[in-house]
Order: structure tokens, then C-alpha cells, then sequence
């Protein structure tokens, strides 16, 4: 739409869509136009106009270009909930596809594309298969794109049909932007399968060399992030290769330069004379580039130097890089990464330190808690070493306003105070303001002080000792702070020498860490060089919501042994291996969720762990046994726990249910916020029943707006909760990115009823009678109605509770049924009513009466069901 056309936007009539509705049939073509753009901009603000449906399509006839592609952008956004009437579209997008104006057949082709519906995609093969071959480039180009957008619908269905040959015949097509358009595509359906389907070899390679030289700069994109994947057969064919493609190092677009970059890494520093934005995301592909290959950029370092005007984002860009780039010949340049310098380079670590006192010197506030900083650091990786400077340190305590300058400090205190005269009196001054301090500093400070007092037993730092023992444990509301304040206090009052063993314990000497990320993880980024996963650092399929993952493990493979926390959790598979957790349905639309899971592998134990305190205040068991988790079945909706209003986003619907003669939890985690959640893990309080999970909660990463369904498997009598039995189980679950959600749900007593609960009519009189009259316990049901015997028991037989007998009593049917809790608990059953008239007695013996009051319950709800 043009600029004047903003005015359709203004709209809030009552009535609109009727009127709109008269507007599109009338007979002048312009009211026709305007009432058509009024929907589309109605469509874009949100508005439900999908009534309008039939009236829209109507207008496709019309032989406005500008009036066909409004009609088409409606279509592509309602036909998926209108299917139906989608297909009264077809005719006319065959009919466009042979239209004299190629603009209008280009533009058929990539809508039926973009339409995702089944009965369309089957009429979009013959005029997709004729516009492969058009006579018009531009009808070539579109069409090898739509080829891309079917494989995704149906990837059966594009081989079939001939069009992959057809996409790598387009290769050899004089346009070089159908040779780019097809390359794109055969490279995204091939992200999409195992199999092999766009190889590169020389033939093709030189192919793509000559259209890099024509095509626009987004085709050069795509041909030289294909060319990348190609091994050349010698040194000479790849040299070949380099200096055709150094051209684009010039190139005003920096995503040319980027992919051309994965050749030859300098050119991204002329990225750094941009804009800021553009520096930043060529910082964060240099990043990549120098973990792999430091040095390409050794001697540039200059080029990394932060400017006074430098945005915060890109000066710490720029830092992290000095940081890889550092070396015994260019430390001196890099002052404004000193301690890490230090940290990474022995020799330049004396320089480092003398650098940093001089900023102390310069008493700078914010530069002498930064140098106190890294200086701690410099103590931990250099042991015995510097510490000569400690008085020079001690003379700046009363600069020290931000925590982690102080928490530095008075770990440096600590640490050293045998070299301290006054360790203790300087601890002292920290300590008039415990209270208010944060958790860091409080932390820091009880450490110090017992190390204090265990190396200075004088009458100072007892006193000491005893006034942080007392804060830490009695005017405190942080559980971290208090637990480790009780185990000193008991460490001190039982085993001096054992507290001196743990707390003066030598520290590990840390190490450099300015090259993070994993090698696998880099393979995949630097693969991926001028996308956003490099200057996320993040692979695609983390934050690419239609990505499909591809399942690439084979019988060997594991998954990650992780199990914090005391929760059951195995996290999506790893993000190199492109592999997801088998046993959730996958990151799919909230519609489609329920959908059947193929039958998943048993994953091998996780290490044991310490339990963290989400388990000590919910008085959590965490259990180990991985059992195989059978297919998801198709069943009725489960019920919300957790809205997605309460869980920020995240809607979890859970059950428990009876399977193949085992207990599984199911649950459905729903998305709606606007980040992937990961991470995913459960736990069950203690509960009558002794519900536990029995492996490991199997959900993939859940990108926004999808939705993933797990069954855990259950084990009864695990983790049983005192006092009289009830209903009640309470959940536990947490994630990577949220806090962790609490919610209840209610058990039915006959899903632990086991499927070999029948009884003989012998065995039945005998438990009966063997059972004292103590163990009887009767219920009135008077509003109940049993309106079909045989119903009734095809109901309660469902339930594992199995007819025995029955006799009449006067106008009224006793019948008598059996059941058994799992584990060989007999429930004796005796259901007494009159067909068709209100009010129903049950009777349960049994060796558990107490459990008599959950019978009756389940009993009642089931026979109302």
C-alpha cells in the first residue's frame, strides 16, 4: 500500500464487516480495491475478518496486479483456518500460473507455496512443475523456492514428482539468480534430511563460481555459503577457489563479507569502521574466528582498542577479543584487559601487576575496586607470588562501595591474614555493617572471619567469630548464608582440626578461560558464519522455532548425565549431535500436540547428586530407575495445573494414567512466552501412595508458541508422606529460564489397581471372611442412579475391578466385585442398588480400611461419569 493509504488503518466502525461485505461486491472496481484494502489493513492490526472469507476471494478474478497480490496475502493468512474454502481458490491460481504476465504467474506459484494445506498442495504440482521450466527468469527463481516450501509440507511427495532433479538441473540455468534461488533451496531441504541431496563437486562448484560473479548480493550469500561446504580435490583447485571469491571482501554488503569471511578472516576488521550495530555483529563472528584461528588476527590488536564513544555493547566486544588476541609481544597494548592478561600469560604477569598498582595509585574509586578484582584473581592463579602488594591493597578499604570489590578484599583478609598484623581489625570494619551487606559480601565475610580465628585464636577474633556465627544464624533470612554459618559453628564446637582440614583446605589454582565455548559448539558456529547463531553464539535449531531437528543418534549414543537439583531431568540432546529427546511429541503447533510419539530408547543411569534445597524444603527423594517410556497415546484432553497466566507464559496440563499395566504421569508443556525454555525437570513431594518418578522427565527445548507431550514413567510406594491418606500430589517443576512452579493435582484410587485384581468366588468368601467386621466400611450414595447393570460393570471392570457374583435382596441387585492395589492389597467390593432409582450403598472390606474414604470417592465420581 502506498502512503496515502494509511487512512484504512483509522477504521472502528460498528458494523464494519457487513458494510466491508457490501463494499466487495460492488460493481465499481475502485470500491472493490478500497473495500479490499480496508480488510487487509484490518487483517494487519489484528482484526478478525475471516467471515469476509468467501467475499475476498471473490475479487481474484480481477485482473489488477496490485489487487491480486492483496487477495493473495489474505488468502496466505486465513486459508489454513478456512481449508475449505481454500480450494475454491485453486482454479484461479492455475489459471494465474499460465497468465501472459509472468509477474502474475511468479506470484500464483509462491502463494499456493505459502499456502499450507494439504488438498492445495496436491493441485500445485502441474503448475509448479511447468513454471520450473518457464521462459521467464523471474518465474524460474520463484518457483525453485516453492519447491523448498513443499519439501517442508511434503517431502514424499517432492521426490516423487521430479522436482529435486529439476531444482539441480536450475543450477545450470543462465540466470544467475535462479542459480542462487536453487541453490538456496536444495540447501535448505538438504538442513531438512539425512539423506544426501545437494553434494558438491567440481563441476557443480565452477557452475557456482560463474554465477557468483552476476547475481545480487543475496545470491552471492547462498552460492558462497554452499561453496563453503566444498572440499577441494588439491591446493590448487582450493587457491582457485580463494582468489575467485576475494572480490567479495570488498563488497558494500557485510553479509557478503561475512560469508566470504569463512575463506579469509582479516577483511571482518574493516567491518570495524561502520556503524554500531554492524561492528558489533562483526565482533561477535571475529570472536569465533580467533577461538579457531588466533592467529589470523595476532598483529591487529590495535583495531580492538575501545574508543570514548564506543557503545557498552561493543567495547565489550572488543575486550573479549584483546583477550584471545593476547600475547607475550603485544600485553603492553592491552591494559585495558590487564588482569586477564595476567591471568592467561605467566611472563606478562608481573608487568600486569605493576600496572595495576599504579591505577590503584591513582585512586580512581571505580579503577581500584576493578584492579582489587583481578588482583584477587592474580593471587588464586599465582600462589605465594604477589603477595607483597597486600598492604598496598589494604590502604584503599575505605573506597570500597561495590560488593564484589569488597567480597575480593575480604577474601584477599582471609586468605592472608597469617601476612596481616591487622587482619582482624580490618575485618572488623566490614563487620559493623553485616546486616546491610549482600549476600556475596556476607558470605565472604563468615568465611574470613573463621579463617581469621583459626589462624589467630586470640581473644579478637573470638569475639568476632562469635558475633557473625550469631548474625549469620539468627538475623538472617538467607537459607545459603545460615546452613553454611551451622556447619562452621559445628565444625568449630566438635573438631578444630577437622574445620582447619575444610576451611584452610588449598585453593585449586584457576586457570584461563577466554576461549569458552566448546569445540563442537564451534564447529557449528563458525559453519555458520554472517547467520544470527554467530553473533548469538547459540546453534540455529536453539532459536529457529520451525528448525527441524534431525535424528541423528545412533544405538551407542547417551544423553546428558545431568541430574541437579534432586529433580528427574534429562534435557534435549545436544545441540551438535541436531538430535531431540524421543520420547516428547517435538516442538510442534499447540493444536497438533497431542499427537502419537514413536516408541523412544531407554537412556542409561544419571550420576547421583546432592540434593538442593527446593528438595530439602519439599522433603524430596530423588529416584534413578530408567525404565522405556511406551509411545504417547492419543486420549482426552488433560486438565490445566498450571495456567500459563500463573507460569509466566508456560501452561503445563498434566494426569496420571494407567498404561500397559504400568503408571505414567503425562503432562503437556505449552509455550507462550516469547524465549525457548529448556531444561525442563520435575519432582514429587512425599504423598500417600508414594508416587515417584521413575526416570528421567524427557522434554526438548520448547520454542515459543510450541508445545511438547512426555509420559514419565511412576513407581508407588517410594516416597510415602505420613498421616491419614489422601488425594493430594504435589508437583514440583522448574526450567532453565523461570523459577520453579508449584502445583497440586488429585490422585483416583483405581488407577493403582492392578489388572490381575480378579478373584475367585472361593478365594473371595475366604478373604471375606477371614477379614474381621472391623475392616468393613459402608457408604450411602443417595443421589447415585444406576440405570444399566451391565454398563456399570463394563465400567468398573475398566477399572480393573472385577465382577465375582451377584444375588437380589428383596427389589434390589448385590453384586460383588474384587480389586488389588499394586502390591497385593485385596479390596473387597459389595455395590448394592435398584435399577433406575436413586441411591446406591457400597461396602469395601479390606486389610486397609483406612483407604476406604478414597475408594468411595473414585467410586462415586466414576459411577457419575
Amino acid at each position: 500500500m502506498s502512503g496515502h493509504d494509511s487512512r484504512y488503518f483509522s477504521t472502528t466502525k460498528k458494523g464494519e464487516i457487513h458494510e466491508l461485505k457490501e463494499e466487495l461486491h460492488s460493481q465499481s472496481k475502485e470500491k472493490r480495491k478500497d473495500a479490499v484494502k480496508k480488510v487487509i489493513a484490518a487483517m494487519t492490526v489484528g482484526k478478525d475478518v475471516s467471515p469476509l472469507f468467501t467475499d475476498v476471494v471473490n475479487c481474484m478474478q480481477v485482473e489488477t496486479l496490485e489487487l491480486k497480490k492483496l487477495v493473495y496475502l489474505y488468502l496466505i493468512n486465513y486459508a489454513k483456518s478456512q481449508p475449505d474454502l481454500a480450494i475454491l481458490a485453486v482454479n484461479t491460481f492455475v489459471k494465474d500460473s499460465q497468465d501472459p504476465n509472468p509477474l502474475i504467474r511468479a506470484l500464483a506459484v509462491r502463494t499456493m507455496g505459502c499456502i499450507r494445506v494439504d488438498k492445495i498442495t496436491e493441485y500445485l504440482c502441474d503448475p509448479l512443475q511447468r513454471c520450473l521450466k518457464d521462459n521467464d527468469p523471474y518465474v524460474r527463481k520463484t518457483s525453485a523456492i516453492c519447491v523448498a516450501k513443499l519439501y517442508d509440507i511434503n517431502a514424499e511427495l517432492v521426490e516423487d514428482r521430479g522436482f529435486l532433479d529439476a531444482l539441480k538441473d536450475l543450477i545450470s540455468d543462465n540466470n544467475p539468480m535462479v542459480v542462487a534461488n536453487a541453490v538456496a533451496a536444495l540447501a535448505e531441504i538438504q538442513e531438512n534430511t539425512n539423506r544426501p541431496i545437494f553434494e558438491i563437486n567440481a563441476h557443480i562448484a565452477a557452475k557456482l563460481l560463474t554465477a557468483l560473479n552476476e547475481c545480487t548480493e543475496w545470491g552471492q550469500v547462498f552460492i558462497l555459503d554452499s561453496l563453503c561446504k566444498y572440499k577441494a580435490a588439491d591446493a590448487r583447485e582450493a587457491e582457485n577457489i580463494v582468489e575467485r571469491v576475494t572480490p567479495r571482501l570488498q563488497h558494500a554488503n557485510c553479509a557478503v563479507v561475512l560469508s566470504v569471511v569463512k575463506k579469509m578472516a582479516p577483511p571482518l576488521v574493516t567491518l570495524l569502521t561502520a556503524e554500531p550495530e554492524i561492528q558489533y555483529v562483526a565482533l561477535r563472528n571475529i570472536n569465533l574466528i580467533v577461538q579457531r584461528r588466533p592467529t589470523i588476527l595476532a598483529h591487529e590488536i590495535k583495531v580492538f582498542f575501545c574508543k570514548y564513544n564506543d557503545p557498552i555493547y561493543v567495547k565489550m566486544e572488543k575486550l573479549e577479543i584483546m583477550i584471545k588476541l593476547a600475547s607475550d609481544r603485544n600485553v603492553d597494548q592491552a591494559v585495558r584487559a590487564i588482569g586477564r592478561c595476567a591471568i592467561k600469560l605467566e611472563r606478562a604477569a608481573e608487568r600486569c601487576i605493576s600496572v595495576l598498582l599504579e591505577l590503584i595509585k591513582v585512586k580512581v574509586n571505580y579503577v581500584v575496586q576493578e584492579a582489587i578484582i583481578v588482583i584477587k584473581d592474580i593471587f588464586r592463579r599465582y600462589p605465594n607470588t604477589y603477595e607483597s602488594i597486600i598492604a598496598t591493597l589494604c590502604e584503599s578499604l575505605d573506597s570500597l562501595d561495590e560488593p564484589e570489590a569488597k567480597a575480593s578484599m575480604i577474601w584477599i583478609i582471609g586468605e592472608y591474614a597469617e601476612r596481616i598484623d591487622n587482619a582482624d581489625e580490618l575485618l572488623e570494619s566490614f563487620l559493623e555493617s553485616f546486616p546491610e551487606e549482600t549476600p556475596q559480601v556476607q558470605l565472604q565475610l563468615l568465611t574470613a572471619t573463621v579463617k581469621v580465628f583459626l589462624k589467630k585464636p586470640t581473644e579478637g577474633p573470638q569475639q568476632m567469630i562469635q558475633v557473625v556465627l550469631n548474625n549469620a544464624t539468627m538475623e538472617t533470612d538467607n537459607p545459603d548464608l545460615r546452613d553454611r554459618a551451622y556447619i562452621y559453628w559445628r565444625l568449630l564446637s566438635t573438631d578444630p582440626e577437622a574445620a582447619k582440614d575444610v576451611v584452610l583446605a588449598a585453593r585449586p589454582v584457576i586457570s584461563d578461560n577466554s576461549n569458552q565455548l566448546d569445540p563442537s559448539l564451534l564447529d557449528v558456529l563458525l559453519a555458520n558464519i554472517g547467520t544470527l547463531s554467530s553473533v548469538y553464539h547459540k546453534p540455529p535449531e536453539v532459536f529457529v522455532p520451525r528448525l527441524k531437528i534431525l535424528n541423528q543418534r545412533t544405538e551407542e549414543d547417551g544423553y546428558p548425565d545431568e541430574n541437579e537439583s534432586g529433580f528427574s531431568d534429562v534435557r534435549a540432546n545436544s545441540v551438535e549431535s541436531g538430535a531431540a529427546s524421543p520420547a516428547s511429541s517435538i516442538n510442534v503447533p499447540h493444536s497438533t500436540a497431542r499427537q502419537p510419539a514413536p516408541q523412544p530408547v531407554s537412556s542409561p543411569p544419571l550420576p547421583d547428586r546432592k540434593p538442593d534445597l527446593l528438595e530439602d524444603l519439599m522433603g524430596l527423594g530423588s529416584t534413578q530407575i530408567h525404565m522405556d517410556q511406551p509411545a504417547i497415546p492419543n486420549g482426552p484432553p488433560l486438565p490445566v495445573l498450571l495456567p500459563a497466566s500463573t507460569g509466566q507464559g508456560l501452561q503445563i496440563s498434566a494426569a496420571l494414567i494407567r498404561q500397559d499395566g504400568q503408571l505414567f504421569y503425562s503432562l503437556l508443556f505449552e509455550n507462550s512466552t516469547q524465549i525457548p525454555l529448556d531444561g525442563f525437570m520435575i519432582q514429587f513431594n512425599k504423598n500417600t501412595f508414594g508416587l515417584t518418578a521413575a526416570g528421567p522427565l524427557q522434554v526438548p527445548p520448547l520454542q515459543p508458541g510450541t508445545s511438547a507431550r512426555t509420559l514419565l514413567p511412576m513407581l508407588l510406594f517410594k516416597n510415602i508422606a505420613p498421616g491419614p491418606p489422601n488425594t493430594l500430589l504435589q508437583i514440583a517443576v522448574k526450567n532453565n529460564q523461570q523459577p520453579v512452579w508449584y502445583f497440586n493435582d488429585k490422585i483416583s484410587l483405581p488407577l493403582f489397581f492392578s489388572e490381575d485384581g480378579r478373584m475367585e468366588r472361593a478365594s473371595f468368601l475366604e478373604t471375606w471372611k477371614s477379614l474381621p467386621d472391623s475392616n468393613e466400611v459402608l457408604r450411602d450414595l443417595p443421589g447415585l442412579v444406576i440405570n444399566s447393570m451391565e454398563l456399570t460393570l463394563d465400567k468398573l471392570a475398566a477399572s480393573n475391578m472385577f465382577f465375582i457374583a451377584k444375588r437380589k435382596n428383596a427389589n434390589r441387585e448385590v453384586i460383588y466385585l474384587s480389586a488389588k492395589i499394586c502390591q497385593g492389597i485385596p479390596i473387597l467390593i459389595e455395590i448394592t442398588a435398584a435399577v433406575g432409582t436413586p441411591g446406591v450403598r457400597c461396602a469395601v472390606k479390606t486389610s486397609s480400611p483406612e483407604m476406604a474414604p478414597l475408594f468411595f470417592e473414585a467410586i462415586e465420581a466414576l459411577l457419575r461419569g
